[in-house]
């Protein structure tokens, strides 16, 4: 069993790539990665960004699907339209189903990504995904609807919903998170307190991809990452995923 992530790098392990290999790993999923961006950050501050070439992102992609059989994949933090448009380009040609967490602020409210790209991600990466797990500020920003209640990101979903399917997360909705597949769906877990959520959604998103790959129905894998990414936020300190290692 086999997954891919295409992301930015986080040097502090909580957020990004080093996050999702942590998650594949803890779900006993082989992680492969193609890295978009390095950055100098830690669950405080965003330092700098330093973006991949689309070229040499398009290479790395090629060679790990050159030698490995990978049919599921996740994306993160992109930053760039041509980055998305490059991205996009490599999962219609190998026909990768895919989970997109569409990383645009991080934990600290630092910026993670460039003018344009929530246009490009509508325009290109989204109807070629068979999800989207967008935070509520993602969410606001891909449907152009102020969230405040259940029932506005219910509407948000749906509007979403026309590019593929979408469940908002539900950290900042009573822990509510609202799925939409053609219906709405609601799969609610009692929110934990905790001084670390960094990299909640990096979790989430590669944990549904890693139960995709080991064979469950979509709805499953949302259903059981809502469980995994709880506990991991109960367990945390530095971040969501250290209870699996010894710190």
């Amino acid at each position: 069993m086999i997954a891919l992530t295409i992301a930015g790098f986080d040097p502090s392990a909580g957020a990004g790539i080093l996050n999702d290999i942590k998650t594949f790993a803890a779900l006993k999923v082989y992680g492969t990665a193609a890295i978009t961006a390095l950055t100098a950050q830690n669950p405080k501050r965003v330092a700098n960004i330093h973006p991949i070439s689309p070229e040499f992102i398009e290479e790395q992609i090629d060679l790990i699907m050159e030698h490995l059989p990978i049919k599921y994949a996740k994306t993160g933090m992109l930053y760039s339209e041509d980055i998305i448009k490059t991205v996009t380009k490599k999962i219609r040609e190998y026909k990768l189903k895919t989970v997109t967490d569409p990383v645009m602020i991080a934990e600290s409210g630092s910026p993670l990504s460039t003018d344009g790209t929530i246009k490009a991600l509508k325009k290109h990466l989204l109807k070629e995904c068979i999800l989207v797990t967008p935070n509520l500020q993602e969410a606001e920003a891909l449907s152009n609807i102020q969230i405040k209640t259940i029932k506005d990101a219910e509407k948000a979903a749906k509007k979403i919903g026309r590019k593929c399917n979408v469940v908002i997360t539900g950290g900042h909705l009573k822990g509510k998170n609202i799925y939409f597949n053609g219906k709405i769906k609601i799969f609610e877990e009692k929110l934990i307190k905790s001084r670390n959520t960094h990299g909640s959604g990096c979790s989430f998103s590669a944990a549904i991809v890693a139960y995709l790959t080991k064979g469950y129905s979509l709805e499953e894998s949302i259903k059981m990452a809502v469980g995994f990414v709880k506990e991991a936020i109960r367990h945390g300190k530095w971040g969501t995923l250290n209870q699996f290692w010894e710190l």
